[in-house]
């Protein structure tokens, strides 16, 4: 609850909130087990070597030599285990035949490193009178599965498997899986060998993102250098948060917070590319044009070259989207909205309106529409600022996206009523 709750307050929303206790997820558990026990995939052993407990499994001899492991114990036990080393070749030959299933590269390189060691088993059970909690074996009921099966599963029953195909094979394979790099190796390599074993496709792509860090430095409860982004949020507002996060951060790599840094960025792109922009349109056509959004009468090549880099935007921010470049799509927008500002400044609507009250109400109509246009891609970013604009421009919130000329240069009429606003970035 205390996670939905943070959601709610951060304007974050989801389709499903799963836990692994829940009953449909643990019979999708107990469903697949069973089908890769009665597949041959999984086996009853006796074990004995080193065990890490970070990670959660038996270690090679020479992974136990050559790595740096937080807590390792000898460790003879009886259990269940998964063939993993019987689908790391077929892995192999799976990742260098899809050059987007593990992204960025340098990450999709990392896991075919860690391939080039002989692929042990994976350990998928503890025995009830070890542990007490879990999800029964369906096929032994004095063990319960750990871990692996019950966790990395959730993905498929999110989506109907095995209950609802149809759902199932709307949404499944995925585009993305979005993961932090410090769990690569386990939905890279364990969570693809499961579903090899059930024979369900794989996820298109598993995208592996860096770590937010405080200057250079990991955050730590031990160093006290931990960000809460809720106090943020409360301090400069949810949509500036969620800005600075999406936009400092390249996809791939770790991040830099600080206070610092926040503040400057919010002031470069929300206070004074944005923030301003709007304040100088309404402004004007609330002074020269009673508060009524002009006509857009005899455009000049300059309004058409605005209007054409504007309807381009969509585009051009699919793209980054659709490369997972939320950063760079953004960066698309910022570089419109610094055009409007040079073409309004080159152009100089409080001084055309002294000898041409038409042409100036053209420049600011070309203005407000291209700005319409850079706020549309923001949307998903800054919901709550986005759509404080679109109501300061007069737009019924049903407009936007449902209207099919959203995306088209004319939506703004002339008579619309703009509301001058101060403060949109304060």
């Amino acid at each position: 609850v205390r996670f939905q709750d943070k959601w709610e307050k951060l304007n974050i929303s989801n389709d499903y909130f799963i836990r692994t206790t829940d009953a449909d997820h643990i019979a999708v558990v107990k469903h697949l087990l069973q089908k890769l026990w009665d597949d041959g995939f999984i086996y009853r052993d006796t074990y004995e070597g080193w065990y890490s407990v970070a990670e959660e499994r038996f270690l090679t001899d020479k992974e136990y030599e050559e790595g740096e492991w937080r807590e390792v114990k000898r460790l003879s036990e009886t259990n269940y285990f998964f063939k993993m080393s019987g689908f790391q070749q077929q892995l192999v030959d799976y990742i260098h035949d899809n050059s987007e299933f593990i992204q960025p590269d340098f990450r999709r390189n990392e896991v075919l490193g860690f391939l080039k060691q002989p692929l042990g088993d994976l350990c998928i059970s503890r025995p009830k009178s070890r542990l007490s909690w879990g999800i029964d074996l369906p096929f032994d009921p004095d063990y319960v599965t750990y871990v692996w099966f019950d966790a990395l599963t959730n993905y498929i029953t999110a989506v109907g498997f095995p209950e609802d195909p149809e759902r199932f094979k709307t949404w499944w394979p995925v585009n993305y899986h979005l993961i932090g790099k410090d769990i690569l190796t386990t939905h890279a390599v364990y969570w693809p060998t499961m579903l090899m074993a059930a024979n369900i496709p794989l996820p298109k792509t598993i995208f592996a993102h860096g770590w937010w860090l405080i200057g250079s430095t990991k955050m730590s409860k031990s160093l006290g250098n931990v960000i809460r982004p809720l106090e943020l949020a409360d301090k400069y507002g949810v949509d500036a948060l969620r800005y600075f996060l999406m936009r400092e951060m390249t996809p791939g790599q770790d991040a830099s917070f600080t206070e610092e840094i926040f503040i400057t960025r919010y002031n470069s792109d929300l206070a004074n590319d944005l923030g301003n922009l709007v304040n100088r349109i309404t402004k004007l056509i609330g002074r020269f044009f009673d508060g009524k959004m002009p006509g857009n009468a005899d455009p000049t090549p300059e309004d058409a070259d605005l209007m054409y880099r504007a309807l381009g935007l969509k585009s051009a921010v699919d793209v980054e989207i659709d490369a997972l470049k939320v950063n760079a799509s953004i960066e698309k927008v910022l570089e419109l909205l610094r055009e409007i500002n040079r073409y309004m400044d080159g152009q100089a609507p409080w001084k055309t309106v002294k000898n041409d009250v038409t042409r100036a109400g053209a420049i600011l109509y070309t203005c407000g529409e291209a700005l319409r246009l850079a706020a549309s891609a923001l949307h998903p970013v800054m919901p709550g600022k986005i759509e404080a604009l679109f109501r300061i421009f007069g737009i019924p919130e049903s407009a936007f996206p449902n209207d099919l000329h959203w995306f088209e240069w004319g939506f703004l009429k002339a008579g619309d009523t703009i509301t001058p606003v101060e403060g949109l970035f304060p």
